[in-house]
C-alpha cells in the first residue's frame, strides 16, 4: 500500500475525529476524465465544482492559506452550510441567538474548509469519480449524487454520496453519506457537537472548531 493511499484514508473523517476507511467491491463508476467532460446536471454540478476545487488544491504547492481560498470557493458554491450546521447541531440550533449563529457558522465554515485542505494536501493525488445518474432521496424532493474518492492503487475507492437540496440559489449539498453503510456526516457531527454544546455552550463549540482548524493547518 502506498503512502498516498494511507494519507487519503486518514483524510476521510466523520465528525470531529472519527475516520472512515475506503471500501472495496463497489458498483461501476465513471472515470474522472469522463466525469469532468460529461455535462453536469443541475443537481450534480455543485459536487463537480467541489471536486474541481479539491483537485486544484491538491496539485497546488502554495501555502495552506492560499489552498484554503481555493477550497473555500468550492465549499461556498457546493454547500448549504447553514443547513448542514443546523442538522449537525439539532433542534437547539433554532433557539440560538442570531449573533451566536453567525459566529458558529463562520467557525464551522473554517473547520469544513481546513478539514478538506488537510485531507487533500499536495501530493495526495486523489481521484474523484462520479456515478452517472441521480438517486431519489427518501426525503421528499432531495436527490443523491453518488461518487467515489480513491488513489490510483485503491480505485474506485471510498463511496461518498451527497444529499442535494433545492434552494433559491440552486441545488446545494446538505449532507454527506460515507461508505457502503452510508453513515451520515451530519449525524456523526451532531453526536460530537451535542456533548460540546452541553458542556461549553456555543463559545465552547467555536473554541473546539478553531482548535481543529489550527491542527489541520499544522498537518
Amino acid at each position: 500500500m502506498s503512502m498516498k493511499t494511507i494519507s487519503l484514508r486518514a483524510g476521510l473523517v466523520l465528525g470531529l475525529g472519527m475516520t472512515l476507511l475506503p471500501a472495496a467491491g463497489v458498483a461501476p463508476f465513471v472515470p474522472a476524465a469522463q466525469a469532468q467532460s460529461a455535462p453536469a446536471t443541475a443537481e450534480s454540478a455543485p459536487v463537480q465544482a467541489l471536486y474541481a476545487a479539491l483537485d486544484k488544491a491538491q496539485h497546488s504547492h502554495s501555502s495552506f492559506a492560499e489552498r484554503s481560498q481555493i477550497v473555500g470557493a468550492g465549499v461556498d458554491q457546493a454547500y448549504d452550510l447553514d443547513a448542514v450546521l443546523h442538522a449537525s447541531v439539532g433542534v437547539r440550533y433554532q433557539s440560538l441567538a442570531p449573533a451566536d449563529k453567525a459566529k458558529l457558522l463562520a467557525a464551522f465554515r473554517d473547520f469544513t474548509i481546513a478539514r478538506y485542505v488537510s485531507s487533500f494536501k499536495p501530493g495526495t493525488d486523489a481521484r474523484f469519480t462520479m456515478k452517472p445518474g441521480l438517486e431519489n432521496s427518501p426525503v421528499g424532493g432531495n436527490k443523491i449524487v453518488n461518487t467515489f474518492i480513491g488513489a490510483d492503487d485503491s480505485m474506485p475507492g471510498t463511496p461518498l454520496s451527497y444529499i442535494m437540496h433545492s434552494t433559491p440559489s440552486g441545488w446545494k449539498i446538505v449532507d454527506v453519506l460515507l461508505g457502503d453503510s452510508r453513515i451520515s456526516q451530519a449525524a456523526a457531527q451532531r453526536s460530537d457537537f451535542s456533548s460540546t454544546l452541553a458542556s461549553g455552550g456555543v463559545a465552547g463549540l467555536i473554541n473546539v472548531l478553531e482548535r481543529k482548524v489550527k491542527t489541520f493547518s499544522n498537518d
